[in-house]
């Protein structure tokens, strides 16, 4: 790799860097103005019959008594240092609630998108394969079905064949690996089906270029056919579809905690914008955003080794 490559490569990366903290910044800075168009916690907060001395003195002492501008200044200034506000209803910093309900959102989300892999790309591949036969026609309609239905439908479907029919799996909470079955699943179904769709169209066009054609003229097996020829040149149109529904199983996390009364971020979100608590809903954001931007960050560099055409990182790494 000579100088002007790793310069290049170098630049590719700090241009992407440089996009991904602007968009964190516009992320956190919508977030913060958006929540205070929502109303005065200080007076959802202030007990029953309170004077409005009491709520000033309780706007105070959550430090809303200065302008938003003041108040957006300290913000980031507590942002740089690592501190992300402090509950206004539990009276715990937010850092420390979201690491309490981190580790059940990440077993929910990294099951989810196990599954939605395993299925999307296995049943994606299947069906590219087998187009018109068999296979395909068992697969599609599940896939469709997969697409067609919203993440609160499928669980409660769910819920109701297995934990109120069949009494096979518990329904809400969590109690082991059994309880974390369901909520997988649910969340799972609209990716795999999206994956899946996305994978058997990609397939499809590769297997009509003369390299397909020559590797089965050559007796070149279906497995030999996949693993040698086809993954490459479909990993990037999948790669993109992953990324993207990242930002699904991120937001569908939250109707789907609901529904099984899981006890993960998802649910922590939903119950800090009931009670107006700004900090918890701010730090929850700019995580789920750091997160997103990070995964698309991630699928930027993979791309270029992929595809050098993408950009100098490719190329720079091939050299």
């Amino acid at each position: 790799m000579n100088r002007g490559a790793v310069a290049n490569a170098a630049g590719y990366l700090g241009t992407r860097l440089g996009q991904a903290l602007i968009a964190l910044w516009g992320v956190t800075t919508a977030v913060f103005f958006a929540l205070r168009l929502s109303g005065d916690p200080a007076q959802l907060l202030a007990p029953q019959g309170a004077t409005q001395e009491d709520i000033a003195r309780l706007r105070e002492q959550l430090g809303l008594d200065v302008s938003v501008w003041q108040q957006y200044t300290e913000f980031l200034k507590g942002l740089l240092h690592g501190d992300l506000g402090f509950s206004y209803v539990r009276h715990e910093p937010a850092l420390d609630l979201i690491t309490q309900r981190m580790p059940y959102t990440i077993d929910l989300a990294l099951s989810a998108l196990f599954l939605s892999i395993v299925f999307g790309v296995g049943a994606g591949m299947v069906m590219a394969l087998n187009r018109g036969r068999w296979p395909e026609r068992v697969l599609m309609p599940v896939v469709l079905v997969g697409q067609a239905m919203p993440a609160f439908w499928t669980g409660i479907l769910l819920v109701l064949v297995f934990s109120v029919t069949f009494h096979v799996l518990p329904s809400t909470g969590y109690s082991g690996i059994t309880s974390l079955i369901l909520p997988a699943v649910t969340l799972a179904s609209l990716s795999a089906a999206t994956i899946a769709r996305i994978t058997r169209g990609a397939v499809l066009e590769q297997l009509g270029r003369d390299y397909v054609r020559t590797a089965r003229a050559k007796g070149a097996g279906t497995a030999r056919l996949v693993v040698r020829h086809l993954a490459r040149n479909v990993s990037v149109p999948i790669l993109t579809v992953l990324a993207l529904e990242v930002a699904n199983l991120l937001g569908g996390s939250v109707v789907t905690e609901l529904i099984f009364a899981w006890p993960g971020l998802g649910q922590l979100t939903v119950q800090s914008v009931d009670g107006r608590d700004f900090p918890v809903v701010q730090a929850v954001v700019i995580l789920a955003a750091l997160v997103y931007i990070l995964v698309n960050l991630v699928t930027d560099i993979v791309y270029a080794f992929i595809d050098p055409r993408i950009s100098t990182l490719g190329k720079a790494a091939g050299t």
